[in-house]
């Protein structure tokens, strides 16, 4: 991998090819294979780690812990995620320990609000900033917040610190290129793809059987899904975090950051899957 990266707010850089560990961990079977997959990522550059406590409720997290652990912690970018019911004083300083001991740290390079829940803004705000105050975050996000979750964000003190807004965003699903990626681009805040492969159901098949995108990617020696990957990586201020169970995957997406096509070939991709010319609701999976 070439080493790109997604500049951050605090001058700070994160990955911009990462690895996510949705529905990993939890299943003794393939335990073996998915670590193996994560440290062949790691070893390839993927270094931008992506969990969550909801993950197999924890189940994620501790495969991971058990991944990274030859590694130097430094060369590392982990990210987990709190649920919104535990993102308040009550609970989300116990969610973070527990989170960093199954990873087997002491910090997290970023921590994420999974999605907006009924705890004031206000409160979750000021936990993570008591948090990374400790030393136990080094900076905070939000994860599925569209563009008028992120105004209410930045209308509370300390709401302008957010450095990441992950959501779901693929080539078959770009409501986000209307209103919340330049709104993002315009507040100095990076985005993080979730499923920037189309992981999962029939717009996955949709776009792998697509005539356009198979033209495309046969012309370059390459598969649809790292033509999907590379989309998401030509997007100035975004990173992909798509999640490969086994090291067959883990090379290819390690690949497509490397894949340039021709502003032609994106044109006519860009026509077959065009972007919204009007707000749409923001796409969760």
């Amino acid at each position: 991998m070439n080493g790109r990266t997604v500049r951050l707010k605090d001058g700070g850089e994160m990955p911009a090819l990462g690895q996510g560990t949705w529905r990993m961990g939890g299943h003794k079977g393939r335990e073996e294979q998915e670590i193996g997959s994560i440290r062949l990522g790691i070893s390839l550059g993927m270094t931008l780690l992506d969990t969550a406590e909801m993950y197999g409720e924890g189940a994620a997290e501790r495969m991971l812990g058990k991944a990274i652990a030859p590694f130097e912690r430094d060369e590392l970018f982990l990210v987990s995620k709190v649920y919104p019911w535990n993102a308040g004083r009550a609970n989300i300083f116990e969610s973070c320990e527990n989170s960093l001991r199954r990873l087997g740290t002491d910090y997290l390079d970023l921590y994420l609000l999974h999605w907006p829940g009924s705890v004031p803004l206000a409160e979750t705000v000021d936990c993570m900033e008591r948090l990374a105050a400790e030393g136990k975050i080094l900076r905070w996000g939000v994860s599925n917040f569209d563009t008028d979750d992120m105004e209410r964000l930045w209308a509370v003190p300390g709401g302008d610190k957010c450095a990441v807004d992950q959501v779901l965003y693929h080539l078959g699903s770009r409501s986000v290129e209307y209103g919340l990626l330049p709104w993002l681009r315009q507040h100095e805040t990076a985005m993080m793809a979730y499923c920037p492969v189309a992981q999962g159901g029939a717009l996955r098949r949709q776009l792998l059987g697509n005539k356009v995108l198979r033209e495309a990617a046969d012309a370059h020696g390459i598969t649809v899904i790292q033509l999907l990957l590379a989309f998401i990586l030509r997007q100035k201020g975004v990173a992909a975090i798509p999640k490969a169970g086994t090291p067959r995957h883990t090379r290819e997406n390690a690949e497509a950051a490397e894949i340039r096509l021709s502003d032609a070939e994106w044109e006519r991709i860009g026509a077959e899957f065009p972007a919204p010319t009007h707000k749409m609701p923001l796409d969760i999976q």
